[in-house]
């Protein structure tokens, strides 16, 4: 029988993973990654912790666990490599990327690769669970005024821009100037500093989507209730997420939250 394998790091998203294998009856494992994953997520759940630098060490623990299957899921704040304390098959990996590994999409491909090559098979999250894919149209009552989707089309083209060269999937817009880009810092941080950086008069837009070269089973822009509630507070008035290739987590009740503060969210068509 077929046992899935779930990497976990920060977030909801691999608690989303465990309870869909849980409703479904499937074998599972999760490998929780240190100082990422949640402590409260793996509660009565078979797991084994790992440090990130530790890529060898995590295929022997798949293996020893009967895992033919590996699926992604959570964020992950990438340390500098001193922290990272990267092991034999880690460091191989860093000298075959060069300057490459310093992008974390090209990093990602690079571990997806060396799994794959142990003979794991590496599936998407919407996989397990279909209903976290983001679907197209506007989700909640409110929807986009014209001036908001001027912002969404500048916004779409800025993430774009920024995915080529592997940096982010997020930018804030408002009134057609760019007041933030996601790098390292995460949505949420990207967040919390435009809170100062906000104009007068009409409230800007969150544009999330997927990096043009993106491998849809791995690292695929994520929201919840958690990036609403930032959002709003940061002054915005609504975030578009690329439809499809995004995950929109606990999808009723973050629409339901979104609707209650007048807030819209839209699955768009990326150009």
């Amino acid at each position: 029988m077929s046992r899935l394998g779930i990497i976990a790091g920060g977030g909801e998203l691999p608690r989303k993973l465990i309870e869909a294998c849980q409703r479904d009856d499937k074998s599972f494992f999760v490998l929780a990654i240190r100082g990422q994953a949640n402590k409260k997520n793996l509660k009565n759940v078979p797991h084994s912790w790992c440090r990130i630098g530790a890529i060898g060490e995590a295929i022997n623990i798949f293996k020893s666990e009967n895992v033919d299957t590996l699926v992604m899921a959570g964020s992950v704040k990438r340390p500098g490599l001193p922290e990272m304390k990267p092991d034999w098959r880690t460091i191989q990996v860093f000298a075959r990327l060069g300057m490459a590994a310093f992008g974390d999409d090209s990093l990602l491909r690079a571990v997806v690769a060396e799994l794959e090559k142990e003979g794991f098979r590496l599936v998407g999250a919407h996989e397990i669970e279909p209903r976290l894919i983001t679907p197209e149209g506007i989700l909640t009552k409110k929807a986009p005024s014209p001036e908001n989707k001027t912002d969404i089309e500048y916004g779409i083209k800025v993430v774009k821009a920024l995915g080529r060269l592997d940096v982010g999937q997020a930018a804030v817009v408002q009134q057609g100037i760019v007041l933030g880009v996601e790098a390292a810092e995460g949505t949420d941080a990207l967040l919390e500093r435009c809170v100062g950086l906000r104009r007068k008069g009409r409230g800007g837009v969150l544009v999330k989507t997927c990096k043009p070269q993106q491998d849809t089973r791995i690292d695929l822009p994520t929201i919840g209730l958690r990036t609403i509630r930032y959002a709003w507070e940061a002054g915005l008035e609504g975030i578009a997420v690329e439809a499809g290739a995004s995950l929109l987590l606990d999808r009723d009740e973050a629409i339901s939250a979104a609707n209650k503060l007048g807030f819209f969210i839209e699955g768009f068509k990326a150009p």
